[in-house]
């Protein structure tokens, strides 16, 4: 849990990080939540300082409006009002809001966003979800659920999805998708490594162990150890980046035929890739895109504290309503 004091400009005066103890079930997770809310309205008036309000995100189904998590499956939560209780367990008024869409928020007004009218946010990592933003303010939709953008069907025979269905984007995108293929591909491929051997790196540097050298021993591979293997000339490696960036592009052009945006804000893990992803990412879309104006294709300039800094904003807005 990243949690944060936050003035009313958006600096930030004290941040704190808490393990969710999800392994302990959903009641341990929401006592987590009220205990460390708790204790940071009591440091902020141990500082002199006045709490206003107090910002919540989650991720999963989140109905805004009535403050419940409706459903988060790495967390265990469902149908848990914790607007109500954080309330009443602080005494401040209390937003509750879906952690991608509040990522959104805080880069739209804050970060790589800042000054446009119309922001994509899509944050790529262990899944793939999105926010779309119109002058800093985003949409839940009817039920809570709008921004799946990982739930767009890119590969019809494609791998499998959490949700169940084959071929969504975040399964064959995602950073976790993307170490998983490379994975699975480097153990079929650990009897007949040739292809798999790298050069060495430029400048003379110590070449990277082939994939078979480690594979046999069990181990999984990472979304940014792929990248590390590809941009070092992998054949296989460059293979799994290229069908992945493909994909993203894919779901990229899809987003952009709906919503017609200024820039899109590529946050999350696969965002540290940087100009390996970027690059190639802008070509792909570009490839995609007919009479659709191409968006501006931006880092994410608030790191993983986006999501609390959206918290923040939003329990801000709540004190602005009539």
């Amino acid at each position: 849990m990243k949690c944060a004091l936050v003035g009313q400009d958006g600096a930030v005066v004290h941040a704190e990080r808490h393990p969710t103890g999800a392994e302990r079930g959903p009641v341990a997770v929401v006592d987590t939540i009220l205990d460390v809310a708790q204790g940071l309205v009591e440091r902020a008036r141990a500082a002199g300082r006045t709490p206003v309000a107090c910002g919540i995100g989650v991720p999963g189904l989140v109905d805004q409006s009535a403050g419940v998590a409706v459903w988060s499956a790495n967390l265990g939560l469902r149908q848990v009002p914790l607007r109500e209780l954080v309330h009443a367990r602080t005494g401040l008024p209390t937003a509750l809001g879906h952690d991608v869409r509040l990522g959104g928020l805080a880069e739209s007004r804050l970060g790589a966003g800042r000054g446009v009218g119309h922001v994509l946010f899509v944050a790529v990592g262990t899944g793939i979800a999105a926010a779309h933003l119109v002058g800093g303010s985003a949409t839940a939709g009817a039920h809570g659920a709008a921004g799946e953008l990982g739930h767009i069907l890119v590969r019809p025979d494609g791998p499998r999805c959490g949700c169940g269905r084959p071929g969504c984007l975040e399964a064959v995108a995602s950073a976790s998708a993307i170490g998983r293929r490379y994975t699975a591909l480097a153990r079929s491929a650990a009897h007949s490594p040739g292809d798999l051997d790298v050069p060495a790196r430029p400048g003379g540097g110590a070449a990277i162990p082939r994939t078979a050298d480690v594979s046999l021993g069990g181990a999984t591979f990472s979304a940014a150890e792929v990248a590390d293997r590809a941009a070092a000339g992998e054949a296989l490696a460059g293979q799994v980046w290229r069908e992945a960036v493909g994909a993203l592009a894919d779901g990229l052009a899809t987003a952009q035929a709906l919503f017609d945006v200024e820039a899109m804000v590529i946050g999350g893990g696969l965002a540290r890739a940087g100009a390996r992803l970027f690059d190639p990412l802008r070509s792909a879309l570009r490839e995609r895109i007919t009479f659709h104006r191409e968006p501006r294709l931006v880092a994410a300039a608030l790191g993983d504290e986006a999501g609390c800094l959206g918290a923040a904003l939003l329990a801000l807005d709540i004190l602005e309503r009539p």
